[in-house]
């Protein structure tokens, strides 16, 4: 049976990661499990973990009360799913569902940034990581409202 640090080291988000930090992030990892439709975070809730998805697909929703969810990105294999733990208040500002059977592994957050608090070589590398996600998914979103919304 491969280990969580093996694991790791072959997910796309940690190309080229150090050794040392893999081993570092895999002492808060855990593998999880969510069935199609199950939740893996909702709206308003602690942001205390975060996933690396191996297999299977996640809706990104937005919640307004009296309408159905919006489902605004679609995540798989290879993908990253939160990062709200990154910044206080540590709450999610969305909801994330499975869609399918979906294996990923989780990773506490709490423990993760004690560790980058302790180890700043480790935060500036989850930093670069995590930027150009976000970033990229922004793009997208501004893509999306100009579908909507028409071009300027």
């Amino acid at each position: 049976m491969e280990s969580l640090e093996e694991i790791l080291g072959r997910h796309p988000f940690f190309a080229g990661f150090e050794a040392e930090h893999g081993r570092l992030v895999a002492g808060c990892a855990r593998n999880v499990r969510f069935a199609a439709g199950q939740y893996l975070f909702r709206e308003g809730d602690p942001a205390d973990e975060f996933f690396l998805i191996r297999h299977g697909r996640v809706a990104l929703e937005l919640v307004e009360p009296g309408r159905p969810p919006l489902v605004f990105a679609t995540l798989g294999e290879g993908e990253i799913v939160g990062a709200s733990w990154l910044l206080p208040p540590y709450r999610w500002r969305l909801a994330a569902r499975a869609t399918e059977l979906t294996r990923a592994i989780g990773i506490d957050a709490a423990c993760l940034r004690g560790k980058c608090e302790a180890d700043h070589h480790l935060g500036y590398a989850m930093m670069k990581r995590f930027l150009p996600i976000l970033v990229d998914r922004l793009q997208a979103t501004r893509l999306q409202l100009l579908d909507v919304y028409g071009k300027r």
